[in-house]
């Protein structure tokens, strides 16, 4: 008997609400945007640094929820290494430098399939993504090298023979660093490189493991507060000035099969791109909620340097100049026409 007592509700009543609930939508109330999402449980693999700053603000703020998506956020120490995983399965989204992701793209498109093997090559990594949003631009002072106080490295030509750290091979980090040696007339081989996480970095740096790191925001603060570390050089500047860094990717199989929920997870993540960029105060404080383990104080957030976040449809011109880069450094063989990956 239970199951009709629904219809004993008034019909004016229903529709009323049903108009009330329809005009809350349409006018961008409190109501979720949930019609459509497929797949609300996600998992969401981000590279700790400021460049996921709209990430973090949009979940810290509850954004996501708000469109009714669920998300585990799982921190990796490169988008490199996680590439294979999320063509696996293992993550849904990724937050991951875009030249990784385009090593990525071109190994697929030339027959390579991603493996489980746990420290994957570079000409292992293979993925067939889609960029579906822009995760941030580089400002100065967000990325950089930097020595131990009083090191004998005080210019470009100082870095001859000496070991520098980043965070994973053949990477952004890699790409920026080169463009500077270049720059600088040296070769990207005039230098050793020793790859360690960003959270060990700083302390390779004081253990003499490496010369020179290369630190992105938050690490360089955490390093400057606990280190005193000098910068050698802020690496926006040259051929490195205003570079993409990194974007969101789902593989192509993903954004076919659950177009609602990626249209979710973008609209929730825009808008945490729009307030990173607004309020600072809102950005400091989502970052020290997420990497308060790894020595984001309230203190420390003060000092950061965020880089721009930028919202709307991917930038396939800026994105295109990580792929020119690549192909003049010898990262690729031949010419890549980022187009095919923007969906």
């Amino acid at each position: 008997m239970t199951t009709y007592r629904m219809f004993r509700f008034p019909v004016v009543l229903i529709v009323a609400t049903l108009m009330l609930a329809a005009a809350g939508c349409a006018a961008g109330g409190a109501a979720p945007h949930q019609a459509g999402v497929e797949k609300p449980d996600l998992t969401v693999a981000i590279v700790p640094t400021t460049d996921c700053t709209g990430f973090f603000v949009a979940l810290h703020d509850g954004l996501f929820a708000a469109q009714g998506l669920h998300i585990r956020y799982v921190p990796v120490a490169s988008g490199e290494g996680s590439v294979n995983e999320q063509a696996l399965g293992k993550f849904d989204v990724l937050c991951g430098s875009y030249v990784s992701d385009i090593e990525a793209q071109v190994n697929y498109d030339r027959g390579a399939r991603a493996t489980p093997a746990p420290n994957p090559s570079v000409s292992q990594i293979a993925a067939n993504l889609d960029f579906f949003a822009a995760a941030s631009v580089m400002q100065p002072n967000s990325v950089g090298l930097f020595t131990l106080p009083g090191a004998p490295i005080t210019s470009a030509a100082d870095l001859r023979g000496k070991t520098v750290g980043i965070n994973a091979p053949g990477n952004v980090a890699f790409l920026l660093l080169a463009e500077f040696l270049e720059s600088n007339g040296l070769s990207p081989q005039s230098v050793r490189l020793k790859y360690f996480p960003f959270p060990v970095m700083t302390r390779m740096l004081v253990e003499h493991k490496i010369d020179v790191a290369f630190l992105a925001e938050p690490y360089i603060s955490i390093a400057e507060e606990s280190a005193g570390v000098t910068e050698l050089t802020n690496l926006d500047r040259g051929p490195g000035e205003g570079y993409p860094m990194r974007g969101y990717t789902v593989t192509k199989q993903f954004a076919d099969r659950y177009p609602g929920t990626l249209a979710a997870f973008k609209r929730a993540l825009e808008q945490g791109q729009q307030i990173a960029d607004a309020d600072r105060h809102a950005a400091e404080t989502a970052m020290e909620a997420f990497r308060a383990t790894d020595g984001v104080t309230p203190a420390t957030a003060a000092l950061l340097t965020f880089d721009y976040y930028p919202v709307g449809p991917v930038d396939g011109i800026a994105i295109q100049r990580v792929a020119d880069d690549m192909l003049q450094l010898g990262l690729l063989q031949r010419s890549f026409d980022v187009r095919q990956m923007i969906g």
